[in-house]
């Protein structure tokens, strides 16, 4: 436990910073919608695609021009913008705010321009060197797939920077509803020509694709308005030599190579998954899927609240930045181990819940449950570090992350690919199988496990040392290892919860399984950990029981 001071008084005219966690909700809110928006997509997706050719297409195509997004976007802009705009409106400096803005809008614009003309032009190159086992029409449609994606891609740029105004003036909700449009026009696209074109066709992948690029136009016009509202000092102007954007500059050196690693990383996953048997790439597309929801909605929710206040926060007393630092732990800790122990226990029914429909049946339920667990080997870890991230990030440190990310991404590939041989022969370049060759799941070979895998455990690298790094600068901070024991033992009485309502269903849908299953291992868990004195498990239970009463 660490010692707790009162927070310096605020700089005069200044908003005082809210409390740990109010911020957190808004993100988790505007997440959740878009989340739930996605799994609906994925659902329409499995319905039309399953796990074949063109699953592989449009998912492989999709990752290709993210390396766009990745390098110029949220992540980026929350390790340089963010944390200047942010102390700048502190410290009431508003028209140089609005400047700073301004350029880095300028900015953005000419480098996603160029970035995307290059990706259009050099799609065939991309393809043939990042996805080499993708031959023929795979490799054909991927091409003409990434040419249509990579301007949405420069789009979701600016919407990264909109979101990036609207949090550093705690306005947290719509930039993280936004990508709801973005999910919109997708299924609007599926059900709009699903019903012309062929279930599974080459004309669908590009339609869809059509419909993802209208669906990044909208996901950044609908946050213009409340942008121009807050932000009346905004001049879109070229200014490289404007202090705050040299700062900013800087800054997203480091953070551009740290997000370049792991885009790098992601590729490397691609390239391997791409000589696994078909389907692979389309399996861990949909693990992944699942596996990111609870680190968008607690890591991302809590490090996008947190990151603003730290930001302006930065000169304040040690103590103050360690007890918001492991509030916010324990606030992530409170919802992802439960989810850690779900997704382990009880994952084929979510997966099932998810995807089971169509051209998606039982033994793809399995295959992507296996690689699921995988991930999820490293889901606590990788939802903490978000928090890391952005807390030396406000303490303007870019370099450190970025030399971590770098250690982690070089293990995760070595890793990956020396467990992934251990599952699935690859016999393009002649490697056999090694000692769980044999393992199969429904027939299917299980090499996406092997990368999963690999995942998970770099991640844990890459906690201990980003926690390391930050103690040097703030000092001792945590959730406590009863706090963690309480939330174990009470995920394991919650497991077996939904492991008995799921006994005793009669066959059903499997939405109704996850639902019955996730009502019984949600109510029995926020029980004891509330009895147990938890915290964020009162809060809650106390919202619920107000709302109940009205």
């Amino acid at each position: 436990m660490t010692t707790t001071t009162a927070a310096p008084p605020p700089v005069e005219g200044a908003p005082a910073a809210p409390p740990p966690g109010s911020g957190s909700g808004k993100v988790r809110a505007g997440i959740l919608l878009s989340r739930i928006a996605g799994l609906v997509r994925e659902r329409v997706f499995a319905q039309y695609f399953g796990t074949s050719l063109y699953a592989d297409v449009f998912r492989a195509g999709l990752r290709l021009p993210n390396l766009l997004q990745n390098l110029l976007g949220e992540g980026t802009l929350s390790a340089s913008f963010i944390p200047v705009y942010a102390e700048l409106l502190e410290q009431k400096r508003n028209e140089e705010a609005g400047r700073v803005a301004g350029a880095v809008f300028a900015l953005l614009l000419a480098l996603a321009g160029a970035l995307t003309l290059v990706g259009v032009l050099g799609a065939p190159i991309m393809v043939r060197l990042f996805l080499p086992g993708f031959t023929g029409e795979r490799q054909a449609l991927t091409i003409t797939l990434v040419r249509i994606l990579f301007p949405m891609t420069g789009l979701l740029v600016l919407s990264a920077w909109a979101l990036g105004i609207l949090n550093s003036h705690r306005h947290f909700f719509l930039p993280y509803f936004a990508p709801v449009l973005w999910n919109v026009a997708i299924i609007g696209a599926f059900l709009l020509c699903g019903g012309v074109l062929d279930m599974a066709s080459a004309d669908l992948v590009l339609a869809v694709g059509v419909g993802a690029l209208l669906g990044g136009f909208l996901q950044f016009l609908v946050q213009l308005p409340g942008v121009l509202r807050l932000e009346r000092g905004l001049k879109i102007r070229w200014d490289l030599k404007l202090q705050g954007v040299r700062d900013a500059v800087r800054n997203a050196s480091d953070a551009i190579v740290g997000r370049g690693v792991v885009q790098l990383s992601g590729y490397i996953d691609g390239v391997m998954a791409s000589v696994l048997a078909v389907g692979a790439v389309a399996a861990i597309g949909c693990a992944q899927t699942i596996y990111m929801l609870p680190v968008s909605l607690f890591g991302m929710a809590v490090a996008a609240a947190e990151l603003p206040e730290l930001s302006r926060q930065r000169n304040a007393a040690v103590q103050v930045l360690q007890e918001r630092t492991s509030a916010a732990m324990r606030r992530v800790a409170f919802y992802v181990v439960p989810t850690f122990v779900a997704f382990v226990v009880l994952g084929d029914v979510w997966v099932a819940a998810l995807y089971q429909t169509g051209r998606f049946g039982r033994n793809e339920t399995l295959l992507v449950y296996v690689v699921l667990v995988g991930y999820a080997v490293g889901l606590l870890a990788s939802t903490t570090t978000r928090l890391f991230s952005s807390a030396l990030f406000a303490m303007r440190d870019t370099a450190t992350p970025k030399r971590i990310a770098i250690i982690r991404v070089v293990v995760s590939s070595v890793l990956s690919f020396i467990l992934m041989v251990q599952f699935e022969p690859i016999p393009q370049i002649g490697l056999s199988a090694g000692v769980f060759g044999e393992l199969r799941v429904g027939g299917l070979p299980l090499g996406p496990v092997g990368l999963a895998l690999g995942a998970g455990v770099s991640s844990w690298l890459e906690w201990v040392l980003l926690r390391r790094a930050l103690r040097k600068q703030i000092g001792s901070f945590g959730v406590g290892a009863v706090r963690l024991v309480q939330m174990f033992g009470a995920s394991g009485a919650g497991a077996a919860a939904g492991w008995g309502a799921r006994l005793v269903l009669p066959p059903v849908h499997p939405l109704v399984t996850a639902a019955v299953v996730g009502a019984a291992f949600g109510a029995v868990y926020l029980g004891i950990t509330a009895a147990l004195g938890v915290e964020d498990a009162r809060s809650l239970t106390g919202k619920l029981t107000r709302r109940l009463r009205r």
